[in-house]
């Protein structure tokens, strides 16, 4: 009598194919988890970036000339209590001021998340 293979997959193919499918899966829902907790980060990013160019173009569009010193004040964005810290330096033209505004996390003061540079002409009197 002729030995006639069966047709299908051994117990042991396919619990192979089920470890194989599951490794993959728990890689995708690492990522999945990675993605979302890096998207919290990213949201206060640029939630710090709005508040840092509101401030930039607060002092552009009322043509202010800012004396030189830091300050700070609160520039909260939406739920995020954000503190904005202002440092106004000297250029070599005295026609230039620059200007370096931080924002900083007002629960993590140490942690700053993002900090924007800009330079400010003198007005010329009209």
């Amino acid at each position: 009598m002729p030995f006639r293979r069966s047709l299908g997959f051994t117990l042991l193919e396919v619990l192979v194919a089920l470890v194989i499918v599951g490794t993959a899966l728990a890689a995708g829902l690492r990522a999945v988890g990675s993605l979302t907790s890096n998207s919290a980060g990213l949201r206060a990013s640029m939630m710090a970036t709005w508040s840092a160019e509101n401030r930039l173009v607060q002092i552009r569009l009322g043509r202010e000339f800012p004396a030189i010193g830091k300050r700070s004040f609160p520039c909260p964005q939406g739920d995020l209590n954000l503190v904005c810290e202002e440092e106004v330096l000297s250029s070599p033209n005295p026609l230039l001021r620059r200007i370096e505004v931080s924002v900083f996390d007002a629960d993590n003061p140490g942690r700053r998340i993002v900090k924007l540079i800009q330079l400010v002409l003198r007005p010329s009197p009209i």
